[in-house]
């Protein structure tokens, strides 16, 4: 299975491309799609959508795993990221990718074994997961892969779940 692990923004939008296979991770890609803030916040979005297209196209993800949106104080923030991170899943939706949803606590908890796990210890557990030398950069990039594993170690759950649940039909 290929996963578009995706930490969305509208200054920076973090993306990472795993393969998960008989429970091992494969780099296939990773990075971030960057837009200036002198930008008109228009041209940000057709960037944002138009890189997010090209990344589906070269790596044809079989799903996609974002964060979940939460809503913080600054009620301009939020309504930016959301426009954008509707923009960044709008490629996916028209591919008929499958896209799946995550919180930050879900990403922690996964990849670390502790929901409260601090950004550092969570980016060094990303890292040995994958076997990289160093953190990957921006943050966001290393969020988006974070998001990846997540999907792989939850999609394999469910999968085993799906698969006892129909063998004790068959019983």
């Amino acid at each position: 299975m290929v996963i578009l692990g995706i930490d969305p923004g509208y200054a920076i939008v973090g993306f990472g491309v795993l393969e998960f296979y008989k429970n091992e991770f494969k780099v296939l890609g990773f990075g971030a799609i960057t837009t200036p803030a002198e930008m008109p916040f228009e041209q940000r979005l057709k960037t944002i959508n138009d890189d997010m297209t090209e990344i589906i196209e070269k790596y044809k993800p079989d799903c996609l795993a974002i964060e979940k949106l939460f809503f913080n104080t600054n009620q301009k923030t939020v309504i930016d990221v959301a426009q954008a991170r509707g923009v960044t899943i709008l490629p996916a939706v028209k591919a008929g990718i499958p896209i799946y949803e995550y919180t930050p606590l879900q990403v922690k908890n996964t990849v670390t074994g502790f929901g409260r796990a601090e950004k550092k210890q969570v980016q060094e557990m990303i890292r040995r997961t994958l076997n990289l030398k160093e953190v990957p950069k921006p943050d966001d990039t290393a969020d988006a892969l974070g998001l990846a594993i997540t999907h792989g170690r939850t999609a394999r759950s469910l999968s085993f779940v799906a698969n006892s649940a129909e063998r004790e039909l068959k019983l």
